[in-house]
């Protein structure tokens, strides 16, 4: 993947709303994170926007019938667009990568590569899921039959912006809806591109639009209307409350959130510890840790914790931070100053706490953007800040166990529980490990997703609800209507 230069590449900075794109509304400014230059502005969408956007998405579902359609021809036209997406992988990597935390290669080779493999496995649920035919008296017919809402709404989050459009576009289009749905204003551009591409691959325009602006008015907008018939959301914890506190004040209404996470890599003596040091390390080093998943929390058995510690250590300690435009960079920075401010006041206060800082503990000199050094602390507990928080960066917290009872214990975080990690050799530990972590995804002797888009993410408690990904999102994306015929003479 070659470099290149942030000045050159151009992009729609508007709404897309009918396969046109507006720019209409106050203007803010949108930084680089690997520099913090301001290089575009957006204009935020008022009440007014997205009312005319969710209006033109209830128009395009009725005129174009999309949802009506045969269903492989919504597979087809599905289809196309990852074809679309693939062609243009460079162009969609390089956008991704321009106002993001993505570097271009792992742009270009992991996230725009997925989209299109997404989009593919979600237009293969368009024929598959129908409804039912109930049991009921011989001379009855009873059925349950599936039906798009209509409108959905979306707001997806900054982290990976291609990624968390397609996993919302994807299941609401394959079952039938149409979609508006509002990027982070951190990240805007490259999700209008994506939904330029929808339309260029067949998709009636209107069926996804794209709205800009900040969470305070364009999201809270979205998520108010009252023609929005269900909304998912991915993002922080407290975003979603008030996201499903809105959605309930205008109208009851179904809510998919997936939300933060302070998840635990419990670690057993018996692990393959140079495995298990992979793992945690990559979790951590992930777009610098900015992911929900991330594996923030090690919990290991004692007799092993130095070890694992050293091994650490010598994984985290060798970092290529740089733009995100360059092909050899394979360390994110943080998306803002703002959040590299808050990384700091939370690792500030886990010191006053009493914890020790084993490695890293602050900014990367030399470059003009927040990257932050890889952090490991030790000396804490469940009250410690960085504990107890979702820090959003690469700092992972270390407390020690020494029978099993206590690490599942410890590995139960009292507000979050998104997914969690174990690495033991003991099939019998990894399956009571599995039934005793309160957790929507639990990886063994492994901390990642692939490309199995049939398993499904979400979390417990605080984590959210609903599912992403999988058959659920498609389900997710059906109401059912029960049907009763009498068909006796």
């Amino acid at each position: 993947m070659a470099d290149f230069a942030p000045d050159s590449i151009t992009f729609a900075s508007g709404h897309y709303i009918g396969g046109t794109v507006v720019a209409e509304g106050e203007r803010i400014a949108v930084a680089r994170p690997s520099d913090l230059v301001d290089y575009a502005e957006l204009p935020v969408a008022s009440v007014e926007v997205v009312d005319r956007a969710v209006t033109n998405a209830t128009q395009a579902v009725a005129e174009s019938g999309w949802a009506t359609r045969p269903p492989r021809d919504r597979a087809r036209a599905m289809r196309r667009w990852a074809d679309l997406i693939e062609e243009r992988a460079e162009e969609l990597g390089r956008l991704e990568a321009l106002g993001s935390t993505r570097p271009i290669a792992q742009a270009v080779t992991g996230d725009v590569a997925s989209v299109a493999e997404g989009i593919r496995f979600f237009s293969e649920w368009a024929d598959k899921l129908g409804g039912d035919v109930a049991a009921t008296r011989s001379d009855q017919l009873g059925m349950i039959v599936s039906e798009p809402y209509g409108v959905v709404g979306a707001i997806t989050p900054w982290n990976f912006p291609l990624s968390m459009a397609s996993w919302k576009v994807g299941p609401a289009l394959a079952a039938g809806n149409a979609i508006v749905l509002k990027p982070s204003e951190l990240t805007p551009f490259s999700t209008v591109r994506l939904a330029e591409l929808a339309v260029a691959a067949g998709i009636p325009a209107g069926i996804f639009n794209v709205v800009q602006g900040t969470g305070a008015v364009t999201g809270d907008a979205l998520s108010r209307h009252a023609s929005i018939a269900k909304l998912s959301f991915t993002g922080s914890t407290r975003t979603g409350v008030a996201v499903m506190k809105a959605a309930a004040e205008s109208g009851i209404k179904p809510v998919t959130l997936e939300l933060g996470g302070k998840s635990p890599q419990l670690v057993f003596a018996d692990a393959d510890l140079e495995k298990a040091a992979s793992c945690i390390a990559g979790s951590l080093l992930a777009n610098a840790g900015q992911a929900c998943v991330a594996g923030s929390r090690l919990i290991v058995q004692r007799p092993v914790m130095a070890e694992l510690v050293d091994r650490l250590k010598a994984k985290l300690s060798t970092v290529t931070p740089g733009p995100t435009w360059k092909a050899a960079t394979g360390f994110a920075p943080i998306i803002s100053e703002i959040q590299a401010r808050r990384i700091d006041r939370i690792l500030a206060e886990s010191h006053r706490q009493g914890a020790e800082c084993l490695l890293g503990g602050g900014r990367i000199e030399g470059h003009n953007g927040a990257f932050y050094q890889p952090t490991l602390l030790a000396g804490v507990t469940a009250e410690t800040a960085a504990v107890r928080e979702e820090v959003f960066g690469p700092v992972l917290t270390i407390q020690a166990f020494d029978g099993e009872a206590e690490g599942f214990a410890l590995a139960d975080h009292p507000e979050y529980g998104l997914a969690a990690g174990v690495y033991t050799a003991d099939l019998g530990r990894a399956l009571r490990a599995m039934r005793a972590l309160k957790a929507g995804t639990v990886w063994i002797n492994r901390y990642s997703r692939t490309l199995d888009f049939i398993l499904p993410t979400g979390g417990y408690k605080s984590s959210g609800i609903g599912k992403d990904l999988g058959r659920q999102a498609v389900e997710a994306n059906l109401r059912h209507k029960t049907v009763l015929i009498d068909i006796g003479g």
